[in-house]
């Protein structure tokens, strides 16, 4: 798992800026912290809290081998992205959103076919017997191929979350991992709705620092989860190769046991069960060793009132639904009239 959010760290890059207070969005109310020269201050301690949970959680995806695609079309985010998205090994759109990229996913996929197929014509001679004109068109057309899809040339099928920064922007690759029910991890700024994602992290989602120190931090839970899973691999295949070893031997070892040797085993039972009695106690250890891993609170820093704000900031936000505000809206005017 990756480090520690440092609440510090998120000050220094940013992440604490919001939009202005007549952009904002109600439902982001419970992550603001004030209101400071017409800018709303995000609560730095909901984000650190909103991306070590997030961050869990791409563990898990991670390390159980499936992929995260990352979407971002800023300006300001395409290269931070593209970077940490390529270190993890994970699928990127860093361009334009091509509609239908999880709706009508086969279409895409004929697309991405259609860039391998040129690659086979250039290797196999093919592409040299077209005409001057015909070679310039497939070659522009690999192109821009290349430029909008070249990212998720390795991603056979739909992922199976999606990492968003900017879901205002991002709103229709927010609409259909909707439709098929993919969660999704998103930089929610201020001036967005957090009811449409499952994983919000309140952050500014303008600033290059902030984006920088947001992303990095879920590649590196990324990274983590998929060192676990070439780990456990490795451990497996190990185990198989040992036991694959041993088997001629304990075959041989049982053709060669004899009666004394069944006596001998008769006089080692009471250590055995000696062994079996000191067992409980070794139980006991590994229970009480939860309990002292929660003692250590995850917390930025050591100070009580860190401790406090931390433990506030990881209880769950009930947001209203949009019937609910509608008919808060409605009863005011009601009233009012």
């Amino acid at each position: 798992m990756a480090n520690k959010v440092e609440v510090k760290e998120l000050l220094d890059a940013g992440v604490h800026f919001g939009h202005l207070t007549r952009r904002w969005n109600p439902n982001m109310a419970p992550y603001i912290y004030m209101e400071r020269n017409g800018i709303h201050i995000i609560n730095l301690y909901k984000s650190a809290a909103k991306m070590q949970e997030a961050g869990e959680a791409l563990n898990k995806i991670a390390a159980s081998g499936r992929k995260i695609l990352f979407v971002a079309t800023k300006k300001q985010a395409k290269e931070i992205v593209a970077e940490h998205a390529a270190k993890a090994n994970m699928p990127y759109i860093t361009e334009r959103w091509p509609g239908g990229m999880l709706t009508n996913f086969i279409t895409i996929r004929k697309a991405v076919k259609k860039m391998s197929s040129i690659d086979r014509m250039k290797k196999d001679g093919t592409f040299n017997t077209l005409s001057k004109k015909e070679r310039l068109q497939v070659d522009r057309l690999r192109a821009k191929l290349e430029k909008n899809l070249g990212s998720i040339s390795e991603m056979s099928r739909l992922p199976s979350a999606l990492f968003v920064v900017d879901i205002t922007r991002e709103h229709i690759a927010v609409k259909e991992a909707q439709k098929l029910n993919i969660p999704i991890f998103a930089m929610v700024d201020t001036n967005s709705d957090p009811r449409e994602v499952e994983y919000v992290i309140p952050s500014n989602d303008d600033a290059s620092k902030s984006i920088d120190k947001v992303v990095s931090y879920m590649a590196e839970s990324i990274i983590a989860g998929l060192s676990e899973r070439k780990s456990s691999k490795d451990a497996k295949e190990e185990g198989s190769d040992e036991k694959a070893a041993k088997a001629p031997k304990a075959k041989k070892a049982k053709a060669d046991v004899e009666a004394p040797a069944k006596d001998a085993e008769d006089k080692k039972a009471p250590k055995e069960t000696k062994a079996d009695a000191e067992a409980p106690s070794k139980d006991a250890e590994d229970k009480k060793a939860p309990k002292e891993a929660k003692a250590d609170v995850e917390v930025p820093s050591t100070d009580a009132e860190d401790k406090k704000a931390m433990k506030e900031a990881k209880k769950d936000v009930k947001l209203e639904s949009k019937e609910e505000t509608l008919e808060k809206a409605a009863d005011s005017t009601e009233e009012k009239e």
